[in-house]
């Protein structure tokens, strides 16, 4: 497919190149920027992240960049921390307000001796409600996480994980969606659900 005009937000921290890999795949280039009007004038955007949500939010913040991702209509899809960041609010250290784009607070999972954190690895997902990131794919599907916090299951929830417990493996509020699993890392289910987002 070729498409035109998503970027992926330079959010500061996050390793995308497996991310840019698998769009090229699919035969898109989507730029690495922080560029205000950039972000705003393209057709799709990505929001990667790893590491922490408090100094991911810092990074967006002083970028400006938070702001304008409140204010973005077109598609937006969170992938990993860039997902736990659309929701009110995370836990992690102390508890730190997020963009407010979807509702709901990030707990961390609850570790036992035969269920690590960081949850790292292939699960199964299931859907909790028709959503067209994951049209062409069976309702119970693998893909690849690799995370330390989670979103409950909520009202705005679309897929289903379980770690001691279920959470929210992909989430979609009007033009805001995320995924708590790394697509660019779960091979053809994966691309279907980044081809799809593309196709929004």
């Amino acid at each position: 497919m070729t498409c035109r005009g998503p970027v992926i937000v330079d959010s500061g921290g996050a390793n995308i190149s497996s991310l840019r890999f698998a769009l090229g795949r699919l035969g898109c280039e989507a730029p690495l920027t922080a560029d205000p009007a950039r972000i705003r004038a393209a057709s799709h955007v990505f929001l990667p992240g790893v590491g922490a949500a408090a100094a991911a939010m810092q990074r967006l913040e002083e970028s400006g960049l938070a702001g304008l991702l409140r204010e973005l209509s077109q598609p937006v899809l969170g992938i990993c921390l860039g997902m736990q960041l659309l929701f009110d609010a995370s836990e992690e250290d102390g508890g730190r307000a997020c963009l407010g784009l979807v509702p709901g607070r990030v707990a961390r999972l609850q570790a036992a001796p035969d269920r690590p954190v960081p949850h790292m690895g292939w699960n199964l997902t299931s859907l909790a409600a028709p959503c067209p990131l994951f049209d062409g794919l069976p309702s119970a599907a693998h893909f690849y996480f690799v995370h330390s916090y989670a979103a409950p299951p909520g009202p705005h929830t679309v897929a289903l994980a379980d770690y001691g417990g279920e959470f929210t493996a992909a989430v979609s509020h009007g033009p805001f969606h995320g995924v708590q699993f790394h697509p660019e890392r779960s091979g053809p289910a994966g691309a279907r659900v980044l081809a799809n987002f593309l196709a929004l």
